[in-house]
C-alpha cells in the first residue's frame, strides 16, 4: 500500500529544494522571459531532474555515490563555479528579440542539460540532500521499504516539477507586456548574478 504522507513529504522537500533564488532560478527566469513557458520550464527540468537524482541517493543510501561527491566536492565545485562564469557571459552579452521564433527542440534539450549540469555539480546540494533526509525522521522512508522510498523520490521529482511549471508559467504571462530593451536588461542583471555565483564558488576555493 502507498503510504501518501510519504508522496506528500516529497513533494514538500521537493518545492523546498527548488524554491531558493539561485542561479538556476534566475536562469529559469531569463530563458522563461526570453523563449516563452516552454524554454523556462526547460530550465527548470534540468533542475527538477538533478534534485530528483539526489533525493534517490538519500532515500536509498547509496553511500558509494555520497562518498564520491564527498570526496570530489573541490573538483566538482571548480567545474561547476567556471560553468556559471561561461554561462553568465553568454548571457549577459546577449542581445534577444520577442519578435524571433521560440528556441527549436534540440535549444530546450541544451537548456535542460546546461541546468541539470549546473545542479549536479554542485556537492552541496546532495550533502544538504542528506542532512534533511536523516532530519525528517518518521517522515521518511524506513531502511529496506523500496516502495516507499520510490514514493517519496516521485513526490520530489513532481515537487520540484511542479515549481518550475509555476514559475515559467508565471514568468511567461508577463512576458507580454516586455520590450526588447527590457529583455537586454534582464539578460544583463541575469549574466551578472550567474557570474557572480560562479567566482563566488571558485573564490571560496581558493581561500579555504
Amino acid at each position: 500500500m502507498i503510504d501518501v504522507w510519504l508522496l506528500i513529504t516529497g513533494i514538500g522537500v521537493g518545492i523546498v529544494f527548488s524554491a531558493p533564488v539561485g542561479p538556476v532560478n534566475i536562469l529559469c527566469v531569463q530563458r522563461a522571459f526570453r523563449g516563452g513557458f516552454f524554454s523556462g520550464l526547460a530550465a527548470g527540468l534540468g533542475a527538477a531532474t538533478a534534485d530528483t537524482f539526489f533525493s534517490a541517493v538519500a532515500a536509498y543510501g547509496v553511500t558509494a555515490v555520497f562518498g564520491f561527491v564527498e570526496g570530489h566536492s573541490t573538483w566538482l565545485q571548480a567545474i561547476g563555479g567556471l560553468f556559471l562564469v561561461i554561462f553568465g557571459l553568454r548571457i549577459a552579452n546577449a542581445h534577444p528579440h520577442l519578435a524571433e521564433n521560440s528556441p527549436e527542440p534540440a535549444s530546450l534539450l541544451s537548456t535542460t542539460v546546461a541546468t541539470f549540469g549546473m545542479t549536479i555539480t554542485n556537492p552541496a546540494t546532495v550533502i544538504a540532500f542528506l542532512a534533511l533526509f536523516g532530519s525528517l525522521g518518521d517522515l521518511a522512508p524506513h531502511q529496506g521499504d523500496w516502495l516507499g522510498a520510490g514514493v517519496f523520490v516521485l513526490g520530489v521529482a513532481a515537487g520540484a516539477t511542479s515549481w518550475w511549471f509555476s514559475v515559467s508559467a508565471l514568468v511567461a504571462m508577463l512576458r507580454d507586456r516586455m520590450t526588447d530593451d527590457t529583455l537586454y536588461q534582464v539578460n544583463r542583471f541575469a549574466g551578472g548574478l550567474l557570474i557572480v555565483f560562479g567566482v563566488a564558488m571558485v573564490g571560496r576555493l581558493l581561500v579555504t
